[in-house]
């Protein structure tokens, strides 16, 4: 084999979108298109394939309804009316994969039209449904969306475990519904290991983009948008020695970061650790709510075994859910609950996820529970543990706690997940409970999370079960293959017509990537670095990111070397374990594969790229020309 580079440089995706979107309006305007001849553009925002846009004109303002025809009878049927217009832009979402699917456009006048959408078979990344207790009446026009934790793909399930929606792109960490219609989800842009995107999208069912929301701390785990339409982002400072103990306010039209709560202010970080924690990772937050009745925000820390509650105006610490054992003795006086009621039937959460505070004030949680237990010598195997739903009551006044429901404890090892998880509160009784990272080995649960095992073996099972519940009964499961973040029942459709014309936003900033210093002295090599190394250069609008393959210890550094000013940045080939790997999309199969991300902030003019391995400084023969601002 030659020795090769290989340089891709592309548009981001907001850009490919709005090239691809000015094409089909253009097309549009050239006829006058009727609801007997629409014009039909299939995945017009090129990442989800289960979609189309369907768009004509009529003479007068009519409010058109679009239905997707079910694959068996009409009962399974997905239909939408849209708001009266001249002019018509029909989102067409829920077609079948590998399916002549029959779309209906209806007129209140009883003009009808039907148009045949024919799609593909779906990646082989796509996890399957294996099984599925449902119906249709009671999931009614919902899906059940789940997020990737590894290589899937996010995917949405019909009431008969038919995908029905997916995106091409895989999206990070949770999908939330905004006020407006359309969707919050982590960006698929590689950032910064183990699973740091560059920041939070909102896109829409088709799949377009309208903004994303980059920040200098990336973002992880979880969201919230406030009543304002704000939104409080998971983050962390990267010029500290910790992350995942951050939160951040960020101003939903410009990007800005409003305000910042850091957790190092209001706790210790060596004690009380769970199974999993580090001094890097000592807090590990996957989860913010904001409670308006208490103007609090709850945060769920997975390496403390504990989920807090602060004050949103000052920060300060209220309280904290979760076993007391290993805390300083002050701060479980202050702060920690004691259990009351049917305390032989009661359980704290450990290394919990997705923390929910209900209407009443009760919280809710995923109790994982890892390792079950603050001590080394009363550790559970997974075996022997169980993971659950949990609810618990909590009095601010007298510091008690009481366990009121959970779901999840008497399926044993058949529920258990030691990493990643939701729930979600319907009503009082009646609830969404998801184990998302199963994984066997030899038919009994694994001793590695999930995103660390081998998909290829075929002893290795993982898989995915989602439960809803009402008033004890199961209303509704669905396992599917493979590990998913969470699960939100959501519609398809939103009131109002939910696409809207015109190019998306890149807000925010990602932070200049940090600099070495000392560079060491590398003879200049007169050829490519060996193809064994396998350097893939990636470039897109706001940064670069670089890989390759190198063997443990070597000393590696990218150099971007310009006329009046270059820049030198370490690359660590040591081996880095990761306790905690809540989605490993971003994990390569041989740990000797490094990426880095480099911000095209604080870059400018010509930088040619060279990369120095042990003692020789190699010509990667890639140029690259920065002048980046900000949009």
């Amino acid at each position: 084999m030659s020795n090769k580079i290989t340089y891709i440089s592309q548009d981001h995706l907001i850009t490919q979108q709005a090239t691809a979107e000015k094409q089909f309006i253009a097309e549009f305007a050239k006829k006058d298109y009727t609801i007997e001849a629409p014009y039909v553009v299939k995945n017009p925002y090129l990442i989800n394939p289960l979609c189309a846009l369907i768009m004509f004109k009529t003479s007068e303002e009519v409010s058109p309804t679009l239905t997707v025809c079910g694959k068996r009878y009409s009962r399974e049927d997905l239909s939408h009316t849209f708001a009266a217009g001249t002019v018509h832009r029909l989102p067409v979402l829920g077609l079948y994969e590998d399916f002549a699917n029959r779309v209906i456009i209806s007129l209140p006048d009883g003009t009808t039209s039907s148009v045949t959408i024919q799609t593909a078979t779906l990646p082989k990344a796509v996890c399957r449904c294996r099984n599925i207790s449902a119906s249709a009446d009671y999931l009614q026009n919902n899906l059940m969306f789940l997020t990737p934790a590894g290589k899937n793909l996010p995917t949405a399930y019909d009431y008969k475990g038919d995908i029905r929606w997916m995106l091409t792109e895989g999206t990070m960490f949770d999908i939330k519904r905004a006020a407006n219609g359309n969707i919050l989800t982590g960006s698929n842009r590689f950032c910064r290991m183990p699973y740091n995107a560059t920041g939070l999208i909102e896109l829409d069912m088709l799949g377009k983009i309208y903004k994303e929301y980059r920040l200098p701390g990336n973002y992880h785990h979880d969201h919230f948008e406030m009543e304002d339409g704000n939104l409080l982002i998971l983050t962390q400072d990267f010029h500290t020695d910790t992350v995942e103990d951050m939160c951040v306010l960020v101003d939903r039209n410009t990007g800005d970061i409003l305000r910042t709560w850091d957790y190092k202010k209001v706790l210790p970080q060596n004690v009380a650790g769970s199974g999993s924690q580090s001094d890097h990772d000592w807090f590990h937050n996957n989860a913010v709510w904001y409670d308006k009745p208490t103007n609090s925000l709850t945060l769920s820390g997975r390496h403390q075994d504990a989920i807090i509650n602060l004050d949103y105006d000052t920060g300060k610490l209220n309280w904290i859910i979760g076993d007391p054992e290993g805390w300083p003795q002050e701060m479980v006086d202050k702060y920690f609950f004691a259990p009351v009621g049917d305390v032989n039937n009661f359980d704290w959460q450990y290394e919990q996820h997705a923390c929910v505070v209900c209407p009443d004030g009760d919280i809710m949680v995923f109790d994982n529970g890892q390792f079950r237990a603050k001590s080394k010598e009363n550790y559970l195997k997974n075996c022997e543990n169980f993971s659950r739903g949990v609810r618990y009551r909590i009095d601010t006044e007298k510091m008690e706690i009481k366990q009121v429901w959970q779901y999840g404890k008497e399926r044993g090892q058949d529920f258990f997940s030691p990493y990643i998880g939701n729930v979600e509160y319907y009503a009082d009784g009646h609830y969404l409970i998801h184990s998302g990272g199963i994984g066997f080995k030899n038919g009994i649960a694994a001793d590695h999370l999930g995103a660390h095992m081998d998909k290829n073996d075929p002893t290795v099972e993982l898989r995915s079960v989602t439960v809803e519940e009402k008033d004890g009964v199961v209303l509704y499961q669905l396992e599917t293959e493979g590990n998913f973040y969470r699960a939100e029942k959501l519609p398809l459709y939103h009131d109002g017509d939910n696409v809207t014309f015109g190019p998306g936003q890149l807000l925010g900033k990602l932070d200049v990537t940090p600099e070495f210093d000392t560079v060491p002295d590398a003879e200049e090599a007169n050829c490519l670095p060996d193809s064994w190394h396998a350097i893939k250069i990636e470039e897109d609008e706001d940064r670069i990111v670089f890989h390759g393959k190198f063997e443990r210890g070597s000393l590696v550094m990218l150099c971007l070397e310009g006329d009046a000013k270059s820049h030198h940045y370490y690359i660590n080939t040591s081996a880095v374990p990761y306790l905690a790997m809540c989605s490993g999309a971003f994990l390569e199969k041989d740990d000797r594969d490094i990426k880095l991300n480099i911000s095209k902030e604080g870059l400018d003019g010509k930088l040619a790229i060279k990369i120095i391995i042990n003692d020789k400084k190699y010509d990667t023969g890639v140029v690259i020309f920065t002048s980046y601002r900000k949009r």
